[in-house]
């Protein structure tokens, strides 16, 4: 038996609807969020351990799948995140289309920019999730503190 064809980024394309005053009304309003948090760790060997499935499931506490390339697909907390990876700058910089087991079958896909800075004798991960489902924001900013942040800094600091 075929193994299902995954959601992701095959999503037909909204057919374009504006109201009176010419706003798309095809599309519910997106959402996003920015923060960043300062990791013991230098830029090119935290990006090459966000990369690696291993490491990345060993810094979150669940699960991963990663191709490490420009195409290639992932999974987070044990299959609850998924995506495909948009852009790659070594040790800078990485683009995701992102989304969660939560997300709607309608909803897009989301966009996530994590950029390594170095800071001192470690990195800010700045990171920028973008093209959010509406509430998402509140609800993925307490996520990404609790599950990816916290944890992060205390496999780190170790």
């Amino acid at each position: 038996m075929a193994k299902p064809k995954s959601k992701l980024l095959s999503r037909p394309a909204a057919r374009l609807a504006r109201d009176a005053r010419g706003h798309d009304t095809s599309v519910p309003a997106r959402e996003r969020l920015e923060l960043s948090v300062t990791l013991p760790i230098d830029p090119s060997s935290l990006y090459t351990a966000w990369l690696d499935a291993r490491e990345h499931g060993a810094f979150t506490g669940g699960q991963a799948s990663c191709e490490p390339r420009v195409g290639g697909r992932f999974t987070a907390w044990d299959g609850y995140i998924e995506g495909e990876t948009l852009e790659l700058h070594a040790g800078e910089r990485i683009v995701q289309a992102w989304r969660t087991s939560d997300f709607e079958d309608d909803d897009a896909d989301s966009r996530l920019e994590v950029r390594f800075v170095p800071e001192g004798d470690g990195t800010r991960l700045c990171l920028k999730h973008t093209e959010l489902p509406k509430g998402g924001a509140r609800k993925y900013r307490e996520d990404w503190k609790q599950l990816y942040f916290a944890p992060m800094s205390k496999y780190f600091t170790r």
